[in-house]
C-alpha cells in the first residue's frame, strides 16, 4: 500500500509563494520510472490537473498557472514538489499528488488559501 502525504500549503497574500511537498511512502518499488502530478480542487469545482513530470524530467503545466508553478520530483525521497510563486485568489484550492498513470488513494491534500 502507498501513502501520500501533502505538506506545505498555508494562507498567503496575493503575489507571495509556497512550496508543496508530496511524500509517499509504502509499497514503493517504481516511483522513479512513475509520472507524478499535482491537482487541485476548489469548492463546489472538479478535481483537476495543475502540473506532471515524467520520470525524465519533462513538466507540464495547466495554462492557468504557466510561468508561476514549477513541478520538480527527488526520486531518491519519493518526493515532489510545487514551488508556487505569484499567487493569485483563483489558485485557492486544496492540493493533491498522484500518480496520473498509476492512481493509488488520495491523500489528505494541502489547504492552499491566496487571500486578495
Amino acid at each position: 500500500q502507498v501513502q501520500l502525504v501533502e505538506s506545505g500549503g498555508g494562507l498567503v497574500q496575493a503575489g507571495g509563494s509556497l512550496r508543496l511537498s508530496c511524500a509517499a511512502s509504502g509499497s514503493i518499488f517504481g516511483f522513479r520510472f512513475a509520472a507524478m502530478a499535482w491537482y487541485r480542487q476548489a469548492p463546489g469545482k472538479q478535481r483537476e490537473l495543475v502540473a506532471s513530470i515524467v520520470s525524465d524530467g519533462t513538466t507540464n503545466y495547466a495554462d492557468s498557472v504557466k510561468g508561476r508553478f514549477t513541478i520538480s520530483r527527488d526520486n531518491a525521497k519519493n518526493a515532489v514538489y510545487l514551488q508556487m510563486n505569484s499567487l493569485k485568489s483563483e489558485d485557492t484550492a486544496v492540493y493533491y499528488c498522484n500518480s496520473p498513470g498509476n492512481l493509488v488513494s488520495w491523500g489528505q491534500g494541502t489547504q492552499v488559501t491566496v487571500s486578495s
